[in-house]
């Protein structure tokens, strides 16, 4: 705006007044393109680049991808597409002997490890419970700032329908012969009627680690990382048990690839409960557990059998925050066929963390006195950031964080229902969510368990993105 303002009086001091009027109109239309926003707080000129980046890359059908032996790729493997292409997969023991998967990511130059849990859940929970687990999440979160090498962490929480498998075999394996008839006919009843319309709920853990032990560094190794990491993840996991998440453990390279071949490929997930009913396990390798096809549209996402819709958090929920705002959001849908929503974390240094909630509170106090009578959320607002102000100063951490969440439905033609079950389900979380215009295949990938810092895969400098 000052240079602007500078450009139009020299422009005035050496031609005529009616230049300096031109000038002075197109850099107010420029202006204006930074300074209209809509209700997610996109500008005209964002949501216009946006177009012209998705327009050239349909141009250069960068949006198609085939795989396989019939595919576009050299190889003939089903690698995962995109952000996740260039990723590695090792297996490693921690220290209580148990096996865990780790992702390498040569590009941000991270490893990646995923833990599995089975969240206890708030039904038939005491409330004084339910807040001694969300002051242990706080100091988990928290904790994660200290942690050496800490880049970014992840929850997500998929909801699929069952198929029965699971409890046929375990009802199988645990039926005694001589038990009653009666008995076995009453199980028998419950395996043949108890999966329909039933759903599973699975929640997974992602710890993102950069591979340099400091700036300037020269990277680990996947063997060097993973012995450091052997030591370290027994203390996360017990540490994550207290915060209600339940049993956690390490996933192991196999269930790491069952994952995300069933994420891709939906219909997969029938095959593999019926190779482990048959007591087999299904040889997969990280090379194989991408689509074979996959098509990225302008607001949605075609892989192998299923669509997907990813949505965006662009405001989180204002004003005080109860421990169940994300239960409807969480919980399954009749309309949606697999559902996931991830937490993205990302801790801040505390170093810098005492800068940054001082410029909230600068900004707060700004526009709460800028008028005479100050609307009830902006004194709000002042008060958030002076608390969030006095618990930092306290030794308490401060996190970014950010939500996506995706739905997939298997038929096309529920799209638009499960489109409108989000939007709705949003609203009761107090969100506001906007599909990931552009970027679909890049924001699917990104909810997955698979560790993927955003931040490190934009080509935004990073010196750019510090002072924005």
């Amino acid at each position: 705006m000052f240079v602007a303002l500078l450009i139009v009086i020299v422009v005035l001091m050496t031609t005529n007044i009616l230049n300096a009027v031109v000038t002075a109109a197109v850099f107010g239309g420029m202006i204006l393109l930074l300074t209209v926003r809509d209700g997610d707080g996109r500008s005209v000129l964002s949501r216009a680049a946006n177009r012209a980046a998705w327009a050239s890359t349909k141009r250069r059908k960068a949006n198609i991808y085939r795989s396989g032996p019939l595919g576009r790729s050299e190889w003939g493997t089903n690698q995962i597409p995109g952000l996740a292409a260039q990723s590695r997969l090792s297996e490693h023991e921690d220290s209580y002997a148990r096996p865990f998967a780790m992702i390498y990511n040569p590009h941000a130059k991270t490893y990646s490890i995923a833990i599995g849990t089975e969240p206890d859940g708030a039904a038939l929970v005491d409330q004084e419970q339910v807040d001694l687990w969300v002051a242990d999440w706080g100091h988990w979160l928290r904790n994660l700032a200290d942690e050496p090498g800490m880049e970014a962490a992840q929850v997500t929480i998929e909801t699929a329908p069952d198929s029965g498998r699971r409890l046929r075999r375990e009802v199988e394996t645990n039926t005694d012969p001589d038990a009653p008839d009666f008995a076995k006919a009453m199980l028998g009843e419950v395996v043949m009627n108890y999966p329909a319309g039933s759903s599973t709920v699975k929640a997974y853990v992602a710890l993102t680690f950069a591979a340099a032990p400091r700036k300037g560094a020269k990277p680990r190794t996947p063997d060097d990382m993973g012995r450091e990491l052997a030591a370290r993840l027994p203390g996360l996991t017990a540490t994550l048990q207290a915060t209600g998440a339940g049993a956690a453990h390490p996933l192991t390279a196999q269930e790491l690839c069952e994952t995300i071949l069933v994420a891709y490929d939906p219909a997969a997930a029938t095959l593999i409960d019926d190779a482990h009913a048959n007591g087999e396990v299904p040889d997969l390798n990280w090379a194989d557990v991408g689509p074979t096809t996959a098509h990225a549209n302008w607001d949605s996402y075609r892989h192998d059998s299923a669509t997907s819709v990813t949505w965006q958090m662009t405001q989180a929920p204002r004003g005080l925050v109860q421990s169940g705002v994300l239960a409807r959001l969480l919980a399954p849908h009749r309309d949606i066929a697999r559902k996931r929503v991830t937490l993205l974390y990302k801790p801040i240094d505390p170093a810098r963390a005492a800068a940054l909630v001082q410029a909230d509170v600068r900004a707060a106090e700004f526009k709460a006195t800028s008028t005479r009578k100050p609307a009830a959320r902006d004194s709000l607002a002042l008060r958030s950031a002076q608390a969030t102000e006095s618990e930092e100063a306290s030794g308490a951490g401060l996190v970014n964080f950010g939500i996506l969440v995706t739905a997939t439905v298997i038929d096309p033609s529920k799209e638009a229902d499960a489109r409108a079950a989000v939007d709705n389900l949003g609203a009761t979380a107090r969100l506001r969510l906007r599909p990931v215009y552009g970027s679909q295949d890049s924001a699917f990938a990104a909810a997955l368990p698979l560790g993927l810092v955003l931040t490190k895969h934009v080509s935004v400098p990073a010196a750019l993105r510090e002072r924005v």
